[in-house]
């Protein structure tokens, strides 16, 4: 095969800035909008379920119980300050940091429940739909084998019946959003830098999330 054909085939292989698995293109590269383009606002304040440990297994066994795997989808949102990637996260008590999402109702697709909670977490009215989020590909998952804490970026071979089950999806903003945040929680834009490995400020999987992103290409957008 000579040099021309060889250019030619890596040519043809070649997707610009994208990846392509059985037919389906992910997009490599994401718009980062500057945090100053979009509004933030409050409203009432959020039930907050679980207040220690031990109520959160009493729930995830009753949930088991009664519905079998629980499933959670969380939102990776992006936006850039000072030419840097900054990750949205809701923080309750100062002390306790989460992604936007929750849990998915029985029959409940992925993108649909997400939709549905990013409304609940982040928008005026929950029972309203939010127009302008793009559910992208989902970037991680992690299992909880058992009703305790731990949860694994794998699902360990002995475990046949995992009780929790959670997915992060990136999810691309539009030029200009509101987000209307419950009282008792803060919405703080954390740089990947700060993030990075650092799982004792924000736990194991929040920590992960730069790696889980160091595929993509950021293109930091000017308003």
């Amino acid at each position: 095969m000579g040099e021309e054909a060889r250019a030619l085939d890596m040519e043809e292989i070649s997707v610009d800035n994208t990846t392509r698995r059985n037919d389906v293109v992910h997009d490599l590269m994401v718009d980062l909008y500057p945090l100053s383009s979009y509004y933030f606002g409050s409203k009432e304040a959020l039930r907050v379920k679980d207040e220690i440990i031990s109520d959160r297994v009493i729930r995830l066994k009753s949930n088991y119980a009664a519905h079998g795997l629980r499933t959670c989808v969380e939102a990776v949102l992006l936006v850039e300050l000072f030419k840097h990637p900054h990750v949205l996260l809701l923080q309750y008590r100062n002390s306790i940091f989460k992604l936007p999402g929750g849990r998915l109702r029985p029959g409940e697709s992925d993108i649909e429940g997400l939709k549905r909670k990013l409304a609940s977490k982040l928008s005026v009215n929950e029972n309203v739909g939010v127009s302008g989020y793009e559910v992208g590909e989902c970037i991680g998952m992690w299992w909880r084998p058992n009703f305790e804490t731990l949860m694994y970026p794998f699902l360990p071979p002995n475990i046949k019946h995992p009780k929790e089950c959670t997915k992060l999806f990136l999810v691309r903003l539009p030029v200009h959003q509101q987000f209307v945040v419950p009282k008792n929680f803060k919405l703080l834009a954390v740089p990947l830098c700060q993030l990075h490995e650092n799982e004792k400020t924000y736990g194991p999987i929040m920590s992960q999330i730069p790696k889980l992103l160091s595929k993509f290409s950021f293109n930091m957008m000017e308003i």
